[in-house]
């Protein structure tokens, strides 16, 4: 067994980070037989929580405990910013997506819930309930994306999807999110450790609900 903290915090929900980390949206992803209405449906939704999840790696960056910390934060909102908002671009235009759903969607119950989620950990909590919301975040798609790497679907933006989260900047990223949760975790009291166990847990449960989303009947 690991004894990082975050491994620990993991195994408390293996239940639910396993139909995250494996679940048919994923799966089908990665096989290139995902439903282009699906997809559609989880871009505009997930392009409709980057404002929020920039935000809370922004006040990471200002809680951060050294300049080298600082430069990581740095670089992902970067990438966030950039690299992501290009792809969510192209993937609305690829998929025909009208423009209210891209700028002022109607948002899902797991998508406002994840947003709720977001903004309580950045006004209301400390540097490591925010990361007990980052960290989960990221950790589950660098997971499922490694999981599918190896074996890239033809659809160009379902490959673009799974690269972006399995390159090797991504995973050190990743790392360096789960090292800095290792670093604070161990020292925090106990009802500190059983808030940042809550919101873990409940990271991975909306994880869930997203993917299920994109499965909706009716759109969303």
């Amino acid at each position: 067994m690991s004894d990082r903290f975050t491994a620990t915090l993991r195994d408390g929900v293996e239940d639910e980070w396993r139909a995250a980390t494996d679940h048919r949206f994923t799966r089908e992803l990665g096989a290139g037989t995902l439903d282009g209405d699906a997809f559609a449906r989880y871009v505009v939704q997930d392009y409709a929580v980057v404002e929020d999840l920039t935000a809370a790696f922004a006040v990471a960056l200002a809680d951060a405990p050294s300049t080298d910390a600082r430069r990581r934060y740095v670089a992902f909102l970067d990438t966030l910013t950039d690299a992501e908002n290009d792809f969510f671009e192209r993937a609305f235009d690829a998929h025909d997506v009208p423009g209210r759903d891209r700028t002022d969607p109607v948002l899902a119950e797991p998508t406002a819930a994840f947003r709720d989620l977001l903004g309580r950990a950045r006004r209301e909590a400390g540097y490591a309930e925010t990361l007990a919301v980052l960290v989960p975040a990221e950790w589950i798609y660098l997971s499922w994306a490694t999981r599918e790497a190896d074996d890239r679907p033809a659809d160009p933006l379902f490959s673009e999807w799974i690269e972006l989260h399995a390159a090797p900047p991504f995973a050190s990223f990743v790392d360096f999110l789960r090292a800095e949760l290792d670093r604070v975790g161990p020292s925090l009291s106990p009802r500190r450790r059983e808030r940042v166990a809550g919101l873990f847990g409940r990271t991975v449960s909306l994880e869930v609900a997203f993917f299920d989303a994109a499965y909706a009947a009716e759109e969303i």
